[in-house]
């Protein structure tokens, strides 16, 4: 799918060329195929040289492409040219010295793990393996996994390192939904639920429950509502200034702690600890279970070392 990026630039002008209705109503035509301006003039009932008018205001902005075709002598055919169209609030010039990275991976794409029942993967359609069976994690369509829970143990991936050579990390987060596992499903069952970056341990995090009778939004059917059904998407973020779960400060690991530049991958853990307060432990969702779709999500903001 096309995008056009709006900047400050060139936000004005076609905001302008989108403001009449009849424009709209040309583009919504020129998605379903190309036209000549003959047939978007028969179509929205108004005069050529009108209409000619209209689709020269959405050429000038680059909405729209026009050719020279062979047909009944050569005619200009007009079709649209962007998909979608994405709005950037910030400006340029001021990110001209940080970039950006963002890389998401299935939830069933865990590099390690260790897990003790209750346990299990669940596909969008059934389950992976036979349920509180830790061996079912080694099966080799656990990739296709949409739910894992596990009652303790841990889950290990590792992204790769895409950092360029030369330059520095300023920031990293990971985020996922994930909530506690109880038992069918339990509102109120806490669970310290512990991160690590680069096998550094970072923050623990209480979830307040394993969240069910009421269907996630993105929950298959056949998945019945008196199990777990959704949880909670938790961002966990390290900089300078310490790690942070949800924009709060959660411990003092910075970012240099995490030695990102010494390893050719990057290592994000969850898990229950041996010795946690509460080993309540943990369900993870993936983009077709819960309320959000997505599966653990690694942003990285690096810059040129100076």
């Amino acid at each position: 799918m096309k995008k056009l990026p709006l900047t400050f630039e060139n936000m004005l002008p076609i905001n302008k060329a989108l403001s009449n209705p009849t424009r709209v109503k040309i583009l919504n035509l020129l998605s379903e195929k190309p036209h000549n301006v003959n047939e978007l003039s028969e179509k929205l009932n108004l005069p050529f040289s009108t209409t000619a008018s209209h689709v020269n205001k959405l050429e000038k902005v680059d909405l729209i492409v026009t050719e020279l075709v062979p047909g009944r002598g050569t005619q200009k055919v007009s079709a649209i040219n962007y998909d979608r169209i994405i709005i950037d609030l910030f400006n340029m010039e001021e990110q001209t010295n940080e970039h950006e990275l963002t890389i998401e991976m299935n939830i069933g794409d865990y590099l390690d793990c260790h897990v003790h029942p209750n346990c299990g993967l669940v596909g969008e359609q059934e389950y992976i393996g036979i349920q509180d069976d830790p061996r079912s994690f080694y099966e080799t369509d656990r990739k296709n996994a949409q739910l894992l829970f596990f009652r303790d143990g841990y889950v290990e991936y590792r992204f790769p390192n895409r950092i360029p050579y030369g330059y520095t990390v300023k920031e990293i987060s990971f985020s996922a939904e994930v909530c506690s596992e109880a038992p069918n499903y339990k509102l109120d069952w806490p669970s310290d639920i512990t991160t690590w970056i680069n096998h550094t341990e970072t923050a623990t995090w209480t979830s307040p429950g394993d969240f069910g009778g009421e269907r996630g939004s993105l929950t298959p059917d056949w998945w019945r509502t008196n199990l777990t059904q959704f949880g909670l998407l938790k961002q966990w973020k390290i900089n300078e200034d310490g790690c942070f779960i949800d924009n709060e400060k959660a411990s003092d690991v910075t970012i240099g702690d995490l030695h990102l530049s010494d390893h050719p991958y990057v290592a994000f853990k969850l898990g229950i600890k041996e010795d946690a307060e509460n080993k309540g432990g943990m369900n993870l969702f993936g983009p077709k279970f819960g309320n959000y779709e997505q599966g653990i999500v690694m942003n990285i903001k690096y810059e040129a070392k100076s």
